[in-house]
């Protein structure tokens, strides 16, 4: 299949989960939200290594998003099946961090998005299951978007009457 008909619109939406939306008029989030990236850059260290009821830390779900994101890249600029050795649970060990650690996290992320929002964007063509993946690292980030504003709600972006 060819990406091309949907390669822009993916580059759109992954780009306003990530980058925020535009005060005009948004696809996911409401107008004026800083998405994923600016949100965390309001965090300290502490608050992103707490954990909530038991579960993982920000820090957590960022250095997952982070890997995911990874192999996303690696797929798209090596090809072949990066996810075949991928060790998801590692993804998870990182639970706190430091100050530096917090805004290398935050970097690497930031990295990873905006390399795989280039990667996107970048007509191709795919297998069923590899579009399928594309779109669906699109619904992850915003599943773990979600996650993390739950765990910390003055992360929350504007509310559809603001």
């Amino acid at each position: 299949m060819d990406t091309t008909p949907i390669a822009p619109t993916a580059a759109l939406l992954l780009a306003e989960l990530v980058d925020g939306a535009p005060v005009g008029g948004a696809f996911v989030l409401n107008g004026g939200d800083p998405g994923l990236l600016r949100s965390l850059d309001r965090l300290t260290a502490a608050d992103a290594s707490r954990t909530h009821a038991g579960g993982a830390s920000i820090a957590a779900h960022v250095d997952h998003l982070r890997y995911g994101l990874s192999l996303m890249n690696r797929w798209a600029d090596e090809g072949g099946n990066p996810f075949a050795d991928a060790d998801w649970t590692a993804s998870w060990h990182r639970t706190t961090v430091d100050d530096a650690g917090w805004a290398a996290l935050r970097r690497a992320l930031a990295d990873e998005t905006h390399r795989w929002h280039r990667a996107i964007e970048r007509p191709r063509e795919v297998m069923d299951v590899e579009l399928a993946g594309m779109l669906g690292s699109i619904a992850h980030l915003a599943y773990h978007l979600g996650a993390i504003r739950q765990m910390d709600r003055s992360l929350r972006g504007p509310s559809a009457d603001e």
